[in-house]
């Protein structure tokens, strides 16, 4: 068969340099586990199975990535295929391909490369976390407005609020290591869709490859992109909580508010303008997870509305569209974690700010409540208005402005001096009563720091386990292969 030049030019060569980079190496390991399988069924024998051995070592992978296409080879198969033949002649080299088909082959190497995806970005989310843990508890007393509605709302601590991020950030891990659990299974054996009358072994290439286990119904083996859109979801998730992270991070640069200052490595002057000190890399990981978070809608679109079944549209031109957003979601991961190690926040401009705007004026009113036991809503009008009261006269009393508007609505006044105010309404002590569960207080931020530091610790030890199974896996395949 010929191809058309215009088919190989913009399709078939694209794909054959794709899947060069993309899964050379997991083809080799399939081909190795798939023999080892066959021979220990005796669906070959043991003499044909060294020599398929001896053939497969004598193919080199870097050659392989220096070969370009050839249109006598329709993909990366067959040219390993036609290897194995030069190799081993046609009639051993084609008992390789007993019980099994590009279309199962397919899928197995997608989940072998994409776990190693799900795995980098899991391992970048985690870091980022340690970063912030540690800029965490070195603020858990520095104060500032957080804000809502893009206003001034109420005090608390940059601790808090990293909590928040880091909080969520745990989350993303948890999402994205539920979808290793489901890409982590080994379709090999299912053959083009039906499975195979040859009494295989699909636990034992499971094994052999790293899987936790075969997946189930041979046809959605081949047919089904659930696993897929699960990790890209997942992934997609933590991009757009990112996201919002960064946008708060880059606006806390501007000489405006002045409150984060990234160290010199993570900064750009101008070209023109000496006095700038631009927050570029912040920008980069903007824009760069912005990009992967288009690419991860851009492949749930390549594949809705897709026949249930083998089917390109989930093959060769998208899989190098899952490489690209998982490997841009990393680096904007890593840049973010990399920017925020060595990130200072201002903690006096900070703690200045934190009062502004009547950020406190909810504790007075909680005070009210609790010290008078006055509705709360009559309590947030009093509130309301000495924080009118004191805009119309900015330097008058405070005890004799809250007696006169609390004297007003209740009949009579409620008797305070002005430091008893200034104290009810100071930032500091807004935050250290606030000891609700996740709140801002010092010990529960504190507390809730310990329980991050546990989780991050629970996740390096997910990441360790799996990096040591598929070694493991890795060392049973050679040694097997080997013994062959």
């Amino acid at each position: 068969m010929r191809f058309d030049p215009q088919y190989i030019h913009h399709v078939l060569n694209q794909n054959f340099e794709d899947a060069k980079v993309l899964f050379l190496t997991p083809l080799m390991a399939i081909h190795y586990g798939h023999l080892v399988m066959l021979a220990d069924r005796g669906i070959v024998s043991a003499s044909e199975a060294r020599i398929l051995r001896d053939g497969l070592d004598s193919i080199s992978v870097t050659d392989i990535r220096t070969t370009p296409y050839d249109d006598a080879c329709e993909d990366l198969f067959f040219l390993v295929e036609r290897l194995l033949v030069n190799a081993c002649g046609e009639d051993v080299a084609g008992r390789l391909h007993t019980a099994r088909s590009r279309n199962d082959i397919d899928m197995t190497m997608y989940r072998m490369r994409q776990r190693e995806f799900i795995v980098a970005l899991t391992s970048a989310t985690v870091e980022l976390r340690s970063a912030l843990i540690e800029l965490a508890r070195r603020h858990r007393e520095t104060l500032f407005a957080a804000h809502t509605h893009t206003q001034p709302a109420q005090p608390t601590t940059i601790a808090h609020y990293l909590l928040g991020v880091i909080e969520q950030l745990e989350r993303d891990a948890t999402r994205l290591q539920a979808a290793y659990v489901s890409t982590n299974r080994n379709p090999l054996g299912a053959c083009a869709i039906t499975g195979t009358g040859f009494p295989i072994d699909r636990q034992m290439t499971s094994d052999l490859l790293g899987f936790d286990g075969p997946t189930g119904n041979t046809y959605g083996s081949i047919a089904t992109v659930d696993y897929l859109l699960e990790s890209v979801s997942a992934s997609a998730v933590t991009l757009a909580g990112l996201g919002r992270f960064v946008q708060d991070l880059l606006l806390w640069c501007t000489m405006e508010f002045g409150y984060l200052r990234l160290a010199e490595g993570f900064v750009q002057s101008s070209s023109i303008m000496p006095q700038k000190r631009n927050p570029v890399a912040l920008e980069h990981a903007r824009a760069i997870g912005s990009k992967a978070l288009g690419q991860a809608i851009a492949i749930v679109l390549s594949v809705h509305n897709t026949p249930f079944g083998d089917i390109v549209d989930t093959e060769d031109d998208l899989q190098p569209l899952v490489a690209t957003m998982f490997r841009d979601a990393l680096r904007a991961v890593t840049l973010v974690g990399a920017a925020m190690k060595t990130a200072e926040f201002d903690v006096a401009r900070l703690e200045s700010r934190a009062a502004e705007g009547g950020t406190t004026l909810t504790e007075l009113a909680d005070h009210l409540v609790r010290q008078h036991g006055i509705p709360f809503k009559q309590a947030h009008t009093i509130a309301g208005g000495l924080l009118k009261a004191h805009r119309e006269r900015p330097g008058g009393p405070l005890g004799a402005m809250l007696a006169t508007v609390s004297g007003d609505l209740l009949g009579a006044p409620l008797e305070y001096t002005d430091a008893q105010i200034a104290e009810i309404l100071s930032p500091r002590h807004f935050v250290n009563v606030r000891k609700t569960l996740g709140g801002p207080a010092p010990e529960e931020t504190t507390r809730a720091l310990t329980q991050s530091d546990a989780v991050l610790e629970r996740d390096r030890a997910w990441l360790k386990r799996v990096g040591d199974a598929l070694r493991a896996a890795d060392a049973q395949l050679d040694a097997r292969s080997r013994a062959l």
